[in-house]
């Protein structure tokens, strides 16, 4: 049942509508691009419900339900609809307040459930063309880059347990890591031959980061940490990307592990075996990959297509 106003005679729409920006502008110190959001999206939603031969200042909770399954059959993303509800429920509080309205027809509306944002990737391309720039790069910097990379890639390990690795995790070669992640629980990650044969170089310079002196970790520094810091690995990231050509904000510790694990059902694993390897407690955690890859085939498909575009 709808839930109806309960004041005699709401203002009309501009009058409502002017009453609430100047509100905005007076008593909350609104800038211009927050006063001009509020117009925009009161006025989509009062425009939507003239179509209906209805108003906004007077409109029910069943109105606003309407407009806002307008919203999701247009396709609109569910951050930008909660933004359009917010709008709505400032506005109507406003008239409730001010004694323009008897009932605030949002407060029986639930926002729009915001699905969780697909995680940022790299291309299998783009992996590659960071890891032939980082092999550029000469010396034992080089070297300690290459393995980096190499072991990220191969593990999909999370950049805290990446530079914190123990020295004695790849002391005799091994073909996979025992891992301690979050909660101080283990697991084991194959490592590819790529990434084994990375280990073994960097391991062979890897005293050039120590100076004469021992150090538990992989890779050591001077921070005080003991070992190389996520910050750091992140400024060097950002170097090789500008140095690849890719762009520096789409390249991070974290979008390498996003890497690993897309590219990995991207090849035919199953998701419970990427789960583990990538430490999450809950599988829901790591099916968001499976939606990058639906992400990815849809717009191949529309992209290449020859009825996508008709």
């Amino acid at each position: 049942m709808a839930t109806a106003s309960t004041s005699a005679s709401p203002p009309g729409d501009d009058i409502a509508i002017e009453a609430f920006l100047e509100m905005l502008v007076a008593e909350r110190g609104a800038s211009r691009n927050t006063f001009d959001a509020y117009r925009r999206d009161l006025e989509h939603a009062r425009s939507w419900l003239a179509g209906q031969r209805r108003m906004l200042a007077p409109a029910t909770s069943d109105d606003l339900r309407g407009y806002l399954g307008s919203l999701e059959r247009a396709g609109m993303a569910p951050r930008t609809a909660a933004r359009r509800l917010s709008a709505l429920r400032q506005f109507f509080r406003f008239l409730y307040a001010d004694g323009h309205r008897g009932d605030d027809p949002t407060t029986a509306i639930d926002a729009p459930r915001q699905g969780r944002p697909l995680p940022k990737i790299l291309s299998e391309a783009e992996v590659d063309a960071l890891l032939d720039t980082a092999r550029d790069i000469d010396g034992p910097e080089g070297t300690r880059l290459v393995c980096l990379l190499e072991t990220l890639y191969a593990t999909g390990l999370r950049v805290s347990e990446l530079v914190g690795l123990p020295f004695a995790a790849v002391a005799r070669d091994p073909r996979v890591l025992l891992v301690r992640g979050k909660g101080g629980k283990e697991r084991m990650v194959p490592l590819t031959d790529a990434a084994m044969t990375a280990i073994r170089d960097y391991k062979a310079v890897r005293g050039a980061f120590i100076a004469g002196k021992t150090s538990p970790f992989l890779f050591p520094s001077r921070s005080a940490e003991g070992h190389l810091t996520r910050r750091r690995f992140g400024q060097l990231l950002d170097d090789l990307a500008l140095e690849a050509g890719i762009d520096r904000k789409r390249v991070s510790p974290h979008v390498l592990r996003h890497a690993f694990a897309t590219h990995l059902l991207d090849h035919g694993a199953d998701l419970r075996s990427v789960q583990q390897m990538l430490g999450h407690a809950d599988i829901s955690t790591t099916q968001i990959y499976t939606h990058v890859l639906a992400e990815r085939l849809r717009a191949l498909v529309e992209s290449h297509h020859p009825l996508a575009t008709r």
